[in-house]
C-alpha cells in the first residue's frame, strides 16, 4: 500500500519518519484561508486537513493519503501565521504570559478502498511573560512566518514555554501517538513495523 503525506512541511515529514512509516510527500495546492463564522477552531482545522488530504487522494486513488493542519487559538480566536516582522512581534506579545491551545487535525483518506477519517488533538501551551528583547531576538534570528502562532516549539522558542498539557508532537505539527491509535481503529498498520 502506498502512503502519501499531503504536506510540504519539513516538520511533519520529520515527525512521520520517527515511526518508520514508508511514505512520500506530495504538497497540496489548496486555499488555506478558510473562513467559517459558525465553525469552532477545531472544525476549521479538521476542514483544512480534510481539504488537503482529499485534494491529493483524488490524484492518487489507491494510496492512503494523510493531510494535516495546525492552528493556534487564543481565547477562541485563531492566530494565523504572521505576515511580517511587526505582525510576528505582535502575536508573540499576545501569547506572552497566557495559555493558548494548539489544534492539529489529521485526515486519512483513500478512495480504493474507501477510507474517510478525520480527527484532531488539542494541547494547552502556557508561555511565560516574554520580554521585548526575547521577542526581538526570536523574530530576528528565527523564521516565524511559516508557523501558526509565529513560533516553533522545537526551536529557540522552547524557552518561552513554562508548561504544556497534552501531546508535544501535536504542537510541533503532528500528533504521533494519537495517529497510531487512529490507524488501529481503521485496521491499518505501518508496513514492516510493530504498530
Amino acid at each position: 500500500m502506498r502512503w502519501i503525506l499531503a504536506s510540504g512541511s519539513p516538520r511533519r515529514k520529520q515527525l512521520l519518519e520517527l515511526i518508520d512509516l514508508p511514505f512520500e510527500t506530495v504538497p497540496p495546492n489548496v486555499d488555506e484561508s478558510l473562513k467559517c463564522s459558525e465553525c469552532t477552531p477545531a472544525e476549521v482545522c479538521c476542514k483544512l486537513a480534510e481539504l488537503k488530504a482529499c485534494e491529493i487522494s483524488s490524484q492518487y486513488p489507491g494510496a492512503i493519503v494523510i493531510g494535516a493542519d495546525t492552528i493556534v487559538v487564543l481565547e477562541n480566536e485563531i492566530i494565523g501565521k504572521p505576515q511580517n516582522d511587526k505582525d510576528a512581534k505582535s502575536i508573540l506579545r499576545r501569547l506572552s504570559g497566557h495559555t493558548h491551545q494548539v489544534f492539529t487535525a489529521v485526515s486519512i483518506q483513500c478512495l480504493h478502498p474507501q477510507i474517510h477519517h478525520t480527527f484532531f488533538e488539542a494541547t494547552d501551551v502556557t508561555f511565560k511573560a516574554l520580554s521585548d528583547t526575547e521577542i526581538e531576538y526570536y523574530v530576528n534570528h528565527y523564521n516565524p512566518f511559516d508557523k501558526a502562532g509565529g513560533y516553533g516549539i522545537q526551536d529557540f522558542s522552547a524557552v518561552f514555554v513554562s508548561s504544556i498539557q497534552g501531546c508535544y508532537h501535536n504542537v510541533v505539527g503532528f500528533p504521533l501517538s494519537r495517529f497510531t491509535r487512529e490507524l488501529r481503529t481503521l485496521n491499518l498498520s505501518i508496513p514492516g513495523g510493530p504498530l
